[in-house]
């Protein structure tokens, strides 16, 4: 298990990422904040970017900052560098990569997290009677963001070579194929991340660097906590309501996929491809932080979607 500390449970040994430098996009909270913290405590410099501050808040208007997300990178190991950036703005991500570079000069990890997009879609409306403002605003955020971030700092981390870039979506590109995605303007966005690995993969591979997207499963953010009612700690509860829910894994197991990513030497053997948090855990040899290994994607076809009774034990 080339890069991973296998039967540790964390992603990457302590100290392996050393000397890298990293850029979470979209590192506020959910999946970029785990991902930072993961990377962080395997040594890397990170950098989290997001519009919510100490000072103001996105349209999300949530508690989550990226002052946050940094502290716990660097009480984990590493060391957390807060940079408040609205990815949709050009001028702010060409600043925010020259100033990696004035501060770093490299860049090694650039992790397309940004999504701000759960109050824009409605579940199962067709586009017909959707918001056209709502939908076209979904895919500038979780599009267009990820085309001008790339785009920035691309030329950077390609001064070393064996740099990574993991775009982050819900699903793999197997299951995406052939499942309708909530509504239209989600599915679209989803699968035009997929999409931007395989062809970043394509441009990427020949020039010494790798372009994976990643998934993970049902995902205990913060705000699918507070959907439940329930917290980290207490999170089991929620199964009275919804059994299934038992296959849900932390923001930190997705992490620690990123982080066993970063430190494969052998990392371009997934280039251009869509992987998930559970694939990789069996791969890399990682757990959640409880221990558990969840593999949600294939749970969500042979148990949940095929009607049959919760049984999300045998899945972890």
């Amino acid at each position: 298990m080339a890069g991973a500390a296998a039967g540790s449970g964390a992603g990457a040994p302590a100290g392996a990422l050393d000397g890298r430098v990293a850029l979470v996009a979209g590192a506020t909270r959910g999946a970029g904040r785990g991902i930072a913290v993961e990377l962080g405590a395997a040594g890397a410099t990170v950098y989290v970017t997001g519009r919510t501050t100490r000072q103001q808040r996105s349209e999300y208007d949530r508690p989550e900052t990226i002052e946050d997300t940094a502290e716990l990178v660097t009480a984990a190991g590493g060391r957390g560098i807060a940079v408040p950036a609205d990815h949709l703005v050009p001028e702010q991500v060409a600043a925010l990569v020259e100033r990696i570079e004035a501060e770093q000069g490299r860049l090694d990890v650039l992790v397309n997290d940004i999504w701000g997009g759960e109050k824009l879609f409605g579940w199962n409306t067709p586009l017909w009677e959707h918001s056209l403002d709502d939908g076209l605003r979904l895919l500038r955020l979780a599009v267009e963001t990820h085309a001008i971030t790339s785009h920035y700092a691309l030329p950077l981390l390609l001064k070393h070579p064996g740099g990574l870039v993991v775009e982050m979506t819900d699903g793999t590109e197997e299951y995406n194929r052939t499942t309708y995605r909530n509504s239209f303007f989600y599915d679209l966005a989803k699968s035009s991340v997929l999409r931007m690995a395989f062809s970043l993969g394509h441009e990427l591979g020949p020039r010494g660097a790798t372009a994976v997207a990643l998934t993970p499963g049902w995902m205990r953010s913060e705000i699918m906590l507070d959907h439940f009612g329930v917290t980290e700690e207490n999170w089991r509860y929620a199964l009275a309501g919804e059994p299934h829910f038992g296959i849900s894994e932390s923001p930190y197991y997705v992490g620690r996929a990123v982080a066993a990513l970063a430190a494969d030497p052998e990392v371009s053997r997934w280039n251009g491809r869509s992987l998930s948090s559970g694939e990789l855990a069996r791969v890399y040899g990682f757990t959640d932080r409880d221990g558990s290994r969840p593999d949600c994607w294939r749970y969500l076809v042979e148990v949940q979607e095929a009607g049959r009774p919760a049984a999300p034990e045998s899945y972890r």
